[in-house]
């Protein structure tokens, strides 16, 4: 090494590979002298490369290695960075992270409940103080990242503020002062204060006994002080060296000046790091002595040329003028990359897959996605598994997503809607429940479950109330027995989440025996069945952390519980250790750092997304920070500038941005649209355009585009005529008119449309019970005039009928206050048609026998109302809720029920109505609007309408006796069903668009 122990690796250089390459030839060689030497690395991916790196360095065969460290990963409880550390015993642990939330969840609550109080705001409830306090601990960490202390507090002027400020700087006074008595109680210290401890203490050790074996930190820009100040001794070590990710050498004395003061710059914070280190450019040498590809007349040094550019500071894009002159000589600084612009974030995700994918067509080729925008990432990784690859996605996968978890949060979710069917049957369905028995046969008993219960109006709350509901359906003893062990196991916990105050441990411990027993199947315990595996591991680990946190909490609502654990889960990541592809990887940008592929594809490039939205700190206004003393926002910006920039000078480089993402239009990242204007500038606008495009959105439209569909033909199913029905009713004789196949489907393949899981009440429910008030009322008092207080009975059979239906938002606010109206025009009208009424029956059976070919037909109708006159004469009435046919529709036989039913009655087939003659067919709309009820009556004709009917049925029947008469499902598109349960089985919408095109 030279006398200066601060190197640079450039960007575009793989770094991690020219890190080995050094130490390989610093240490002559010699596997046992590379021993000696201590490599700390950012990350523990890093960590990851660099021995990678070396085992490419040596062909593939083993190695001796240096010892490779994490400078931070505090979360992981990193001994090795204080590893022989003087002094190290003393240093408390770091408090987990759950359980500091928890702690100062605790603190947010009762803050918020004394300032809501006091102001008649609404109250904070326990998930969001868990949010707030998950922040809180995010703005304390930075406080120890900074090395300030909260005592500065004291220095910000309240009275500089809005009362809102002034309220927080107030808590944040409180909980300051108090805090680290807490931390002392539970023998524990924050972990970045640990994390900073741990670094001070090292470099110290080192400034006092500086070690004699080399010491190397590569790949940091020292954003963090304490880690600067380690990188300042080392590199003052005899045997010390800093190694800097891109330092740009090439940037004027005047440019980098700017650089200094602009936090948003990617050189911001290794020009801060120099300044530190009281260095200068020129002080820092190059790593390795040959010359760097990214150097010299070469198009990657005129890509670097026009990156520097495009990203100079605010104050020096004046430069900008001499673009063309001063790029004029660059060769090619194009080559290697293109941008990607597509419609929606789906395109964009299938485009990168299909660039992934098709990178592994050369072998040992490497390729990689990198990305801040967690939904691209996740996009791109489940449209690789079209082609059963696994991806290594270095942000992992939610632990609230996993198996485990998931059934964890969905029997919360059961208990906290009081076991209602939608969430009752996401906990029967998912993959782990098994409740003790086979997963087939507790499957089998979930579906006889859905169907006896759970389908149609909601059962009462509870689990009572799905007992109820059981035992008054016609389920056989073996489900009921099942559902009340169900009921017995999931009770505790439903009960726990009904009490408003119950200790985070009575409940931990009731959820926790219910996820048990349900997670249980025949042959294997229900605790083996939910930790197992990786993903399993993580889950109790984060249980366990859980009842830690909680033990001495303070009591809470058991119906916040739901959320704080989804709260509590914001953040929390499995990963996967095996079964990745060796060749692709999803990164994010600080993951992705000092990493080095074949193919690079720099995805979501939209403004908010790369570079981040700042966003707004509950905490602290972006005044209070300044004054405070912490970083300005902006330097987030720098940081992942520098990982942009650094990620631009791969190899082969994919820009991809697009339009919009989920329906909203998008920006161009700030640095796309600087790129673009200083390549325009440049004279570079024809490379450019050849830039943009490629194959990737024809190959993705055609990947998923559907091959020339089979033509669909209608259905028309000939069923053997002894397999025909011999009795219908006058109802199924439209449907036999107007879709012969929802007949054929109903009556003879005896399919029946499940109703609705949880169905709200719906229309035909509406009109069964107007119908039932109504029959109720007119059957108690047949003739005669209506009693005084009938509008008060009326009513009553109303309310009964509706029964508890009425709890139902839209029954009571919609369906009541019509059915009023309805009863009181049903009443005035009823009062003056008994004038001359002699009796009236309601809800009458009847049926009369015609002849087929075939043989018998039996005809059925249940009329709502047949009026007998005093003179013998009937009117045949039939109650409508919603709409009525029209005369029209009567007079052509597509509308059969009133003269069928009148058929029938001419005929003698309604028990106890002699034959007479017909006077009137009437449908009553009652609706409830205005006007509330609307007679419409048919009194000429209706004789011929009579036989019409008849000859109709008659013709209909014979047609049907010939067994080569096919049900065809909407025969008359002009004439079909307004309502039909069995058009998709039909396949109605392929056939019908084909034959209307």
């Amino acid at each position: 090494m030279t006398n200066s122990r601060v190197f640079n690796i450039p960007a575009g250089e793989p770094f991690l590979e020219r890190l080995a390459e050094g130490l390989w030839e610093q240490a002559g060689r010699d596997p046992l002298t590379l021993t000696r030497a201590t490599v700390m690395v950012p990350t523990r991916r890093a960590m990851r490369g660099l021995r990678e790196a070396f085992l490419r360095l040596g062909d593939g065969r083993a190695m001796l290695l240096p010892s490779i460290r994490p400078i931070g990963d505090v979360d992981d409880g990193d001994e090795a960075l204080v590893a022989g550390l003087a002094g190290a015993a003393e240093l408390p642990p770091a408090i987990s992270s759950i359980r500091r939330q928890m702690m100062l969840t605790q603190m947010v609550l009762r803050f918020a409940r004394t300032r809501d109080r006091a102001a008649g705001l609404p109250p904070v409830t326990t998930d969001q103080a868990a949010l707030l306090a998950a922040e809180l601990a995010r703005l304390v960490d930075q406080v120890h990242t900074e090395g300030l202390d909260f005592s500065g507090l004291k220095q910000l002027v309240p009275d500089q503020y809005a009362t809102h400020w002034q309220d927080i700087l107030g808590f944040l006074a409180i909980v300051t002062e108090y805090w680290p008595d807490v931390l002392g109680r539970e023998g524990a210290i924050d972990p970045a204060d640990w994390r900073a401890r741990a670094t001070e203490g090292l470099a110290e050790l080192w400034r006092r006994l500086p070690p004699s074996d080399p010491i190397i930190i590569a790949g940091s820009t020292g954003s963090i002080p304490s880690t600067a100040a380690l990188m300042d001794v080392v590199r003052m070590l005899p045997k010390g060296a800093v190694v800097l990710p891109g330092l740009d050498r090439a940037a004027s004395d005047r440019v980098w000046a700017s650089i200094q003061t602009d936090a948003s710059h990617p050189q911001h914070g290794l020009a801060l790091l120099l300044h530190h280190f009281d260095i200068s450019r020129p002080d820092v040498l190059a790593w390795l002595t040959q010359a760097s590809s990214v150097d010299g007349d070469g198009p990657r040094a005129a890509r670097r040329r026009l990156l520097d550019a495009a990203l100079l500071p605010a104050d020096a894009t004046g430069d900008w003028r001499r673009l063309q002159r001063d790029h004029a000589a660059d060769d090619r600084p194009l080559d290697g990359v293109s941008m990607l612009l597509c419609p929606s974030q789906q395109e964009e995700a299938v485009s990168i897959a299909l660039m992934l994918r098709e990178a592994l067509e050369t072998g040992g080729r490497t390729a990689a996605l990198i990305t801040p925008d967690r939904t691209l990432a996740r996009r791109v990784k489940s449209e690789l598994r079209r082609w059963d690859i696994e991806v290594d996605d270095s942000a992992g996968e939610p632990l609230a997503n996993t198996e485990t978890m998931a059934l964890w949060r969905l029997t919360a979710a059961m208990a906290l809607h009081a076991v209602a069917p939608v969430p009752l049957l996401a906990v029967l369905k998912q993959p782990l429940a098994a409740g003790g028995l086979a997963a087939p046969d507790f499957r089998r008993r979930a579906r006889a479950l859905e169907r006896a219960v759970l389908r149609g109006p909601r059962p009462g709350p509870g689990i009572s109330g799905l007992l109820e509901a059981l035992h008054g359906s016609d389920a056989d003893a073996d489900l009921i027995e099942w559902a009340e062990r169900f009921g017995a196991e999931m009770g505790p916990l439903v009960d726990a989440m009904s009490n408003k105050a119950i200790s985070l441990a009575d409940l931990l411990q009731a959820h926790d025996r219910a996820v048990t027993w349900l997670a249980s199947s025949e042959d294997e315990a229900g605790e083996v069945r939910l930790w197992r595996g990786d993903a399993g591991e993580e889950a109790a680990a984060f249980i366990a952390d859980l009842y830690e946190a909680t033990k001495d909490a303070d009591p809470i609502d058991g119906r916040a519980y739901p959320a704080l654990v989804d709260a509590l889960l914001q953040g929390r990541a499995w990963r996967p250790r095996y079964g990745h592809h060796p060749r692709l990887a999803i990164l994010g940008p600080l993951e992705a750092r000092l990493q080095h592929f074949d193919l690079t594809v720099l995805g979501g490039l939209n403004e908010g997304t790369w570079p981040p939205d700042l966003g707004a700190d509950p905490w602290m206004s972006r005044g209070m920070r300044r004054s405070f003393g912490l970083p300005e926002a902006e330097r987030r910006i720098g940081l992942s500038a520098h990982d942009f920039a650094m990620a631009c000078m791969a190899p082969n480089v994919v820009l991809t941005r697009s339009r919009r993402v989920d329906g909203s239009p998008t920006v161009p990242s700030r640095w796309l649209l600087r790129l673009e204007t200083v390549i325009m500038a440049a004279g570079h606008s024809d490379a450019w355009l050849d830039a943009v495009g490629g194959p990737w959105l024809l190959w993705q439209k055609e990947l998923d585009r559907p091959g020339v569909p089979d033509p669909v033909s209608p259905p028309a199913p000939r069923p053997p005529v002894s397999a025909r029905p011999r009795q219908l009713s006058a109802t199924r004789i439209e449907t036999w008119i107007r879709d012969p196949y929802a007949l054929y489907a109903s009556r003879i393949l005896s399919l029946k449309a499940l109703d609705p899981i949880d169905a709200d009440p719906g229309a035909a429910d509406r009109g069964n019970f107007i119908h039932k008030a109504l029959d109720d009322l007119v059957s108690d008092y047949p003739s005669g005039d209506l009693p005084g207080d009938a509008l008060d009975r009326l009513l009553e059979y109303g309310r009964s009928a509706f029964g508890v239906t009425m709890a139902h938002p839209t029954v009571w606010a919609f369906w009541w206050p019509r059915f009023e109206r309805i009863a009181h025009w049903f009443i005035e009208h009823e009062n003056q048609r008994r004038r001359s009424i002699g009796r009236i029956a309601t809800e009458c059976m009847g049926e009369m026998t015609l002849q087929g070919p075939a043989g018998a037909f039996k005809l059925t109708a249940k009329a709502d109302r047949i009026e007998r006159s005093g003179d013998g004469r009937y009117a045949v009435i039939d109650y409508k809720t919603g709409g009525a046919p029209s005369r029209k529709q009567l007079q052509a036989g597509l509308a059969p029920q009133l003269p069928l039913e009148a058929l029938i009655l001419a005929a003698g087939g309604f028990p106890g109505l002699p034959a007479g003659e017909l006077d009137t067919l009437a449908y009553w709309r009652l609706t409830g609007g205005n006007p509330a009820g609307l007679v419409i009556e048919t009194t000429e004709g209706l004789d011929a309408l009579i036989e019409s009917a008849r000859t109709g049925l008659e013709d209909l029947i014979a047609t049907f006796d010939d067994p080569d008469t096919p049900y065809l499902a909407q025969p008359d598109a002009g004439r079909a069903l307004d309502y039909n349960d069995y058009a998709h089985l039909a396949r109605v919408r392929e056939w019908a668009t084909r034959e209307e095109g």
